[in-house]
């Protein structure tokens, strides 16, 4: 019997879907990755974060002077799904790397930032508003 951690195309393989993936998987797939690379020694919280701006602003060029009519069509385009889904999984790797250098439990964390959005924006008072300036909003 062997204790040899999975090679990191394993860790790749099991990524099935996201009802089938737990964020524990993607975040060891993505620790993995860091190791292999002894990236560890760049992955300082602030470089991370910095990195995770950066990867931001790239998604929202493919935005970027689209009506929001528009923004919506581009799930039609296989091209541009592609290019998108390359800047949210890069997102996603940064916000994920992030969590494991400071060894932030996701799930516990979206948890509780939706109890706490929950509290903040109540479901009667909001719906259909975007905040407290939104001309439509019922006082």
């Amino acid at each position: 019997m062997t204790d040899e951690a999975p090679s990191l195309n394993t860790l790749i393989d099991r990524l099935t879907t996201d009802d089938e993936t737990s964020v524990a998987a993607i975040k060891q797939m993505i620790s993995q990755f860091v190791a292999e690379r002894d990236w560890r020694q760049f992955h300082a919280p602030k470089n991370i974060s910095m990195a995770l701006a950066v990867e931001a602003a790239e998604l929202m060029e493919h935005f970027q002077w689209l009506t929001v009519e528009a923004s919506r069509e581009v799930e039609s385009d296989a091209d541009k799904m592609t290019a998108i889904g390359e800047e949210l999984a890069d997102i996603l790797c940064y916000g994920l790397a992030l969590a494991n250098e400071l060894n932030i439990d996701v799930a516990a964390a979206m948890s509780d930032k939706m109890r706490k959005n929950i509290r903040k924006y109540p479901k009667d008072e909001y719906q259909g508003r975007y905040g407290k300036d939104d001309p439509g909003r019922r006082d």
